[in-house]
């Protein structure tokens, strides 16, 4: 029998495939989406389109006024006490938390976004930056973390070994000088990982299509209203103008002709003097005024095709309902379902962020504290992007209500207590029951096991309806 060949089960042997060379990633297709030349596109569709200002806005204020708090790892003393420590620690930075979240959704744009975490030491109001705090206690807490704004990219610095990042290197006003910021000390957030790739994707990426044809439409409109002539300007000449072997002075006369005609424009200046034409017989028409027009209506109307690219640069990040009713087409049904999927993305955004607080800030942080006898660590948990229809939730508790569920337990309280925006049950409180109204009294404790059979149930039901 052959010997059976022993594997590593440690020993990374395959790689992610990313293209890359050197610092820099070429996973990009399209030329002048990569590297800087990238940055300086997304960032010319975040501040010149309206469209995609007004999506990027939209967003932000959605994101900005989700709620974030902390929740224990567990229930001991040491739990809350390192939960109140973490509420602490982002209250007590240099910039507010709001300020935070503002600029890491600069990964919308750019795909990535890159922040060093920079710790002090809590000693009360001291002149020290590095130790001036809200606080007395001697811990470490969290000083900033500001971004490493993507404009001052130089490169990425991988691991050979097994292709992961090592660092950021990026090059800086006013001095221009290259630093290297290590990700043990960082905190890198993606819209979304491709081969394990750094810089993620830009949610304007499938945008760029429809962005760069409306800008050029828009231009060529532009133009076309500028000059709000009989069509293209033309100017005839005598033949001996064109000629090769024209003279100097023809030359002369057919640069200024071509000058005059290239900067007809429409504003406070306009006007063209010209000499006066030659009829056939030789004699002169003298003076002349005359008055250009339009020649009315093109074939095309741009007005559609812009609103055509709005359209699809609105698509690929499922906000096209800021369109609606701009046309007069669109019911209130249709608009309340894209704004659901809409708050369903931005969720998932969120949820993105605090998957980065909790893996790698959160720990670093407790890593340079002590703290005996935790059950776990901390997390950030954000709130809803939305608050829930409260007359849809009441319709649902009553239906509960009037299936003889009349017994809610403390969680799904604190839960209604939360989406309507009222304080949590003190924890004295906890324990006790919340009676609701019901049409049907019953009691079921004498048979618990078929009040959660049912509640289960109930629960599918539900679920497959919002699949429908």
């Amino acid at each position: 029998m052959a010997d059976e060949v022993k594997i590593n089960p440690f020993l990374e042997i395959g790689s992610t495939g990313l293209t890359r060379f050197g610092g820099w990633i070429y996973e990009e297709w399209l030329k002048d989406l990569q590297g800087q030349k990238a940055i300086k596109i997304y960032k010319e569709m975040r501040d010149s389109d309206p469209v995609i200002g007004a999506i990027l806005f939209a967003i932000k204020m959605l994101i900005r006024q989700a709620s974030w708090r902390v929740e224990a790892g567990g229930n001991t003393r040491q739990d809350e006490e390192a939960k109140e420590f973490l509420e602490s620690c982002m209250k007590d930075m240099s910039h507010s938390w709001h300020d935070l979240i503002t600029e890491i959704l600069s990964m919308l744009v750019f795909g990535w976004s890159y922040h060093e975490l920079v710790f002090k030491r809590r000693n009360g109001d001291s002149r020290d930056p590095a130790q001036k705090s809200k606080y007395t206690d001697g811990r470490i807490g969290w000083r900033k973390i500001p971004i490493r704004a993507q404009e001052t990219f130089y490169q990425w610095v991988f691991d050979e070994e097994d292709g992961g990042i090592k660092a950021l290197k990026q090059m800086p006003p006013p001095d221009y000088r290259i630093r290297e910021i290590p990700i043990e000390k960082s905190l890198l957030f993606r819209t979304e990982s491709r081969k394990g790739s750094p810089e993620g994707v830009s949610i304007l990426r499938t945008a760029y299509r429809a962005w760069y044809f409306k800008k050029n439409i828009e231009e060529i409109e532009g133009i076309g209203i500028e000059r709000d002539l009989a069509g293209l300007p033309v100017a005839y000449v005598p033949l001996e103008l064109l000629n090769p072997n024209a003279t100097t002075e023809q030359k002369a006369v057919l640069s200024l002709i071509q000058r005059l005609v290239t900067n007809i424009r429409r504003d406070e200046t306009e006007g063209v003097v010209f000499p006066a034409e030659e009829l056939p017989d030789g004699r002169k028409t003298g003076y002349k005024l005359s008055l250009l027009s339009t020649g009315g209506r093109r074939q095309f109307d741009t007005t559609d095709i812009i609103e055509r690219y709005d359209k699809r640069i609105a698509m690929t990040v499922l906000a096209d309902f800021i369109l609606l009713g701009q046309d007069k087409v669109g019911s209130y049904a249709l608009a309340s379902s894209k704004t659901n999927m809409f708050s369903l993305a931005i969720g998932a955004i969120l949820d993105s962020i605090q998957e980065v607080f909790n893996t790698y800030a959160v720990p670093r942080l407790f890593a340079l504290n002590s703290f005996q006898g935790l059950s776990g660590l901390p997390v950030l948990v954000h709130g809803d992007v939305e608050s829930p229809d409260l007359k849809e939730l009441g319709d649902y508790i009553s239906s509960l209500a009037g299936a003889g569920f009349n017994i809610i337990d403390d969680e799904v309280e604190n839960y209604l207590r939360q989406v309507a925006s009222l304080p949590q049950k003190p924890k004295e409180g906890l324990g006790k029951r919340l009676y609701l109204p019901a049409r049907i009294k019953q009691s079921v404790d004498d048979d618990r096991q078929e009040f959660i059979k049912a509640v289960r149930e109930l629960r599918e039901a539900v679920r497959k309806a919002m699949e429908v």
